[in-house]
């Protein structure tokens, strides 16, 4: 099997999808702006072929490097990166080269928001009733349907990215300079008192659900940006049957095979829950490894195995809570890493610096603690997010 992978150095963690790839006998070729000696000596001999291009957003500078690879090592099975980033890259390479996987079409229902509120309808689940706006015109309609405050959201976008909360005739002015119609908006309802939570997991390759996990947020992730909050996010121990028996629907109905999900929720005060978005693929960040340390798994294993046409193997230990509590350097914290590490010993699972790239949303340090009850998942956020006096 010849399998391409898209980025294979960045981010970091994801590195492991082609260790474990090639554990299994993968021929793993990567294509990357990296140069060859960066990659390390562990990744190198990962790859039995690195082509470096010098901008992979060079979509036909990409496409001679697949055509190299193609030729040098005959059909490609895969061409995948995992990254939100490459979604569209990879499926513009599978589509070329006739790969296994995602074409262009495929992607419209997991890249416009608009479309993924219908595939949510048609599965039965919750939704909130939003306005797709072309122009001033249509703003000032929706804004007159739906009221404030509101949600602004890219139809088309990635996380929060240029996510605005309107709340007053002033913010819907400032939008709209911001805006000047570049950009088709999605607008809906600002939910309040939402609690943001996940249903993820992997397909195989029929689309079943082989794995299914579930994550709650401290803060939403609009709020957690704008006030540069620290985040603390949970890897629970068990699913709410209603979000499971929604989310399950949900995969169902948008088809995706041998694919990771993230699926977007917001939990009411009443207990239900309204569909968010569908991302089609791993929730970002080191999320994947507190999945690994919650469930005593090796999902980027387990990965590797799907593709090659093996099975799932269930985890043999009970699972337990894994918490993403970060640290901004903006502040002045009362416990440092070693003192966290002093207070929770073995419980620290890892601890990592957060990209540049993402410090703006989520923080600069990063700990992947674990725990058996909620009471310690408590106790774990106000330890390492207490502050100086």
């Amino acid at each position: 099997m010849n399998y391409i992978l898209i980025s294979p150095y960045y981010p970091p963690n994801f590195q492991n999808f082609a260790y474990r790839l090639k554990d299994v006998g993968v021929n793993v070729l990567g294509i990357g702006e990296e140069p060859y000696d960066q990659l390390g000596t562990k990744l190198q001999n990962s790859l039995n072929e690195y082509y470096r291009v010098n901008h992979l957003e060079d979509i036909d500078e990409v496409k001679r490097a697949v055509a190299f690879l193609f030729f040098k090592h005959g059909p490609i099975d895969r061409i995948e990166s995992n990254n939100e980033h490459w979604l569209e890259l990879d499926a513009q390479l599978r589509e070329q080269f006739n790969v296994y996987g995602n074409k262009t079409a495929d992607l419209k229902k997991v890249k416009f928001k608009s479309e993924m509120k219908k595939l949510f309808k048609k599965a039965g689940v919750p939704v909130v009733e939003g306005c797709v706006v072309n122009n001033k015109v249509d703003l000032t309609k929706a804004i007159e349907k739906l009221g404030l405050p509101v949600i602004a959201k890219p139809d088309s976008g990635v996380g929060s990215a240029a996510t605005f909360k309107l709340s007053s005739d002033e913010d819907v002015d400032h939008f709209e300079a911001r805006w000047q119609e570049k950009t088709v908006y999605f607008l809906e309802p600002y939910i309040e008192d939402g609690k943001l939570c996940t249903f993820d997991g992997l397909t195989n390759q029929k689309g079943d659900i082989v794995f299914q996990t579930s994550f709650t947020y401290n803060v939403p992730t609009l709020e957690l940006v704008q006030d540069q909050l620290d985040l603390s996010y949970v890897i629970q121990k068990e699913i709410d049957p209603k979000l499971e028996a929604y989310g399950q629907a949900i995969v169902k109905a948008f088809g995706m095979k041998e694919r990771f999900f993230h699926i977007e929720f917001f939990q009411l005060e009443n207990g239900d829950y309204v569909a968010l978005e569908y991302n089609n693929r791993l929730a970002g960040g080191y999320t994947i490894d507190m999945y690994n340390y919650a469930y005593s798994i090796d999902l980027f294993a387990q990965y590797a195995s799907l593709v090659t046409g093996g099975e799932f193997t269930d985890p043999t230990v009970p699972n337990q809570y894994c918490v993403g509590v970060t640290q901004r350097d903006a502040y002045q914290y009362l416990h440092d890493i070693q003192a966290i590490r002093d207070r929770f010993g073995d419980q620290v699972k890892f601890v990592e610096r957060i990209p540049e790239a993402f410090a703006h949303l989520q923080g600069n340090q990063f700990y992947a603690i674990n725990a058996e009850t909620e009471e310690e998942v408590n106790e774990i956020t106000r330890f390492v997010h207490e502050k100086k006096k």
